[in-house]
This record gives C-alpha cells, structure tokens and sequence, in this order.
C-alpha cells in the first residue's frame, strides 16, 4: 500500500467546507496525540471533543468511529454493532494514510475528504451528536477545528459518505 497520492491539506480542507457555506472555528496547538494530551492543552474549548477509532476486519473492511474522548468503546463487541464481518482490529498505519490522508495520533472524521474511493464506513456514536458543537482534528493533531454536529453530518454526506448514527458506547 502507497499514502494517499495527495492528501488533502487543512487549508483544502477549509476551503471545501466553505463551498458547502459550513463555518468553522479552529484553534492552534502543541501536537497532541491522546485524548489526555487533549484534554491538558486545549483550554476551554466548548462541545463534544472526538475520540477516533479506524478499525478493519478480516475482509479489510474498513470503518472509522468516532466517539466522545470520554466514551469506553468495547473493541471484541462493536463488530456486532458497526456491520464487520468479524471482529475488528485497529487498521495499519499504512492503510490509514492511504485511505484517510493522515497519520496516527491525527486520525479524524476529516479525513473522509480524502477517501474518495469511499472505502471507509463512517460510525458516530450517537452520543457524541447530541452536542451542539463537535471537534475534531483538521487533518493535522496542531489544530482543533469546532463544527456544528448538522454542518458535521452535511460534510460527511457531501465526501460521498452515508454517516451511520449508532450508539457504540457504554
């Protein structure tokens, strides 16, 4: 497997969610890579913050689930929920690049954008959208970008997409 031939950079990525008259508001930092690296840097940022899983099966399958940062996701279960075909592992790094544009540590429901053989299934956790306000990496884990949970669900749609709302959680 080769990286995505050219991934999408964060400034595609806002200029894309301008055609589609979504605004957003996006703060820079410090590289983060775990929810804890989160939840100490970012300040005061309202809304749900995401937690992503990018998971495949044994028919490499592949799935990206977002959840809120606070959300326990049992990984021997959620192949039953999510429609694997098996149970599910976390997808190589290789993969990920390939298919989402971005390395570990800034795995993003962003990274749809560059899926565009739409090979990814898209899980949201139902809980997470029940905030007003979801945040996510844009592409890179220097910056958090705040989206309304509607605009969210319009640009997934709009990458081509067909979001399924689940409960994932415990």
């Amino acid at each position: 497997m080769t990286g995505a031939p050219n991934p999408k950079t964060k400034a595609e990525l806002f200029a894309f969610l301008e055609t589609l008259g979504i605004a957003v508001q996006t703060h820079e930092h410090p590289p983060l890579y775990t929810v804890a690296d989160s939840q100490a840097l970012r300040g005061t940022i309202p809304g749900g913050h995401t937690k992503n899983l990018f998971l495949k099966d044994k028919k490499d399958s592949f799935f990206l689930v977002t959840v809120d940062e606070d959300a326990d996701v049992d990984l021997k279960q959620i192949h039953h929920l999510i429609g694997a075909a098996s149970r599910v592992s976390f997808g190589k790094p290789e993969a990920l690049m390939e298919l989402l544009g971005v390395a570990p540590g800034a795995v993003t429901v962003f990274g749809l954008i560059n899926d565009t053989s739409g090979r990814v299934r898209v899980v949201l956790d139902s809980t997470l959208m029940e905030n007003a306000v979801i945040n996510a990496h844009p592409l890179t884990n220097e910056a958090t970008t705040s989206i309304a949970a509607a605009d969210l669900l319009q640009f997934v749609k709009a990458t081509g997409h067909d979001p399924v709302i689940l409960k994932v959680t415990g």
